[in-house]
């Protein structure tokens, strides 16, 4: 059997031992997280970049759109204004009393022996409440028959649109002195009567299923 001699045995033990050297294992670790670490960071970066790229355009598409929506907005406080303004002017218009029917009412309940000589009214804006004074002369055999008598047909016509209507004499006294009706002295009283109403108490308008039952009622008939 032939002897072999291996004289570099100690020089491949030395390389084997260094390539187990410990610290260069460490080194290959730290060198391989440190690529990773940069590779890290360059992924980032790169993310970063994209965003910025990605809020710059965005910015700049707001810059256009900027000026419209600025103006969009005023005008929408615009036309809010508005329709405040008209629903309020709507409201006060709904709710606001007209003299000239209620003068005609009081003109169809005198009579010729009865004549009004101071007519006052007031409205309170908060409660909606009016009150009128009437202040008159009425002549005839039974003056005060003839003043309650004016006083029971006010009520009526008034009575017509506002149910809660109140027509009462502050006043009524006779007087001594005669008054002349067709051509005949007749005594007079002279008489106050206070007209109060409520604009805000107006009975509610009827709905669509009373207005069908109202129509098949006169139908029926």
């Amino acid at each position: 059997m032939p002897l072999q001699l291996n004289l570099l045995h100690e020089e491949i033990s030395q390389e084997r031992q260094r390539k187990r050297d410990p610290l260069k294992l460490s080194m290959y670790v730290a060198v391989a997280l440190a690529g990773l670490l940069a590779l890290n960071y360059l992924w980032s970066a790169y993310r970063t970049l994209t965003i910025k790229a990605h809020l710059s355009s965005i910015e700049r598409d707001w810059s256009k759109v900027e000026p419209q929506v600025t103006a969009a907005q005023k005008r929408a406080e615009q036309l809010n204004a508005i329709i405040t303004t008209t629903k309020t002017l709507d409201q006060f218009i709904d709710n606001r009393f007209f003299w000239a029917p209620m003068l005609e009412k009081i003109s169809r309940c005198v009579t010729p022996n009865l004549q009004i000589i101071n007519l006052e009214g007031l409205i309170d804006e908060q409660g909606k409440a009016i009150t009128i004074s009437l202040e008159g002369t009425a002549a005839g055999r039974e003056p005060r028959a003839v003043a309650e008598d004016f006083r029971q047909m006010l009520l009526e016509q008034v009575g017509k649109e506002q149910p809660a209507v109140k027509v009462e004499f502050r006043t009524l006294e006779d007087l001594d002195t005669l008054v002349s009706v067709g051509g005949n002295n007749v005594p007079a009283a002279h008489f106050t009567v206070s007209v109060t109403l409520n604009t805000g108490s107006k009975p509610p308008a009827p709905g669509p299923a009373d207005r069908k039952s109202k129509s098949k009622k006169e139908e029926e008939s």
